[in-house]
């Protein structure tokens, strides 16, 4: 199976996610995808999510990675992991309707096909895969749901 692995190192700065979806959009674009179709947006989203968490509730740097067919990954599933240097663990949070933060975890195990964490060096890498075969409507209309409420 053939591999492709892209990656980013991003500073302990907010303004790196900015840098970080562009990026991605960029490499995904690449490697064959519509940058407008949804899972295109679905991914950006992930990464968008999985970057600030470890920029914001870690402060160190981070490296994203987007993986292509990969290891155990089957062709056709994308995979997107962000390690960091802090060896706390993810902790989902369960954010009440006002709340300004704390969805992030929330979304990715709503909209990736799965996700997960691990010990990585002195720090972790969380993960999350999605597969690029044709969504079926109920992930759809989840998909949908999510980006709504993410987006108030």
């Amino acid at each position: 199976m053939q591999v492709l692995q892209v990656q980013l190192e991003v500073g302990p700065d907010p303004a790196e996610v900015g840098r970080a979806r562009r990026w991605a959009r960029s490499r995904l674009v690449k490697s064959g995808m519509r940058g407008d179709e949804p899972l295109t947006d679905t991914l950006i989203l992930l990464i968008s999510e999985l970057v600030t968490n470890a920029v914001v509730h870690t402060g160190c740097p981070a490296v994203l990675r987007v993986l292509f067919g990969a290891g155990a990954v089957e062709a056709g599933t994308v995979r997107v992991e962000v390690a960091d240097t802090c060896p706390r663990p993810p902790r989902p949070r369960h954010a009440a309707g006002g709340d300004t933060s704390g969805r992030g975890l929330e979304l990715v195990d709503g909209l990736a096909d799965r996700w997960g964490w691990r010990r990585e060096g002195c720090g972790k890498s969380i993960w999350c895969e999605v597969d690029r075969g044709a969504p079926e409507p109920a992930y759809e209309r989840e998909a949908a749901r999510l980006l709504l409420t993410a987006r108030r």
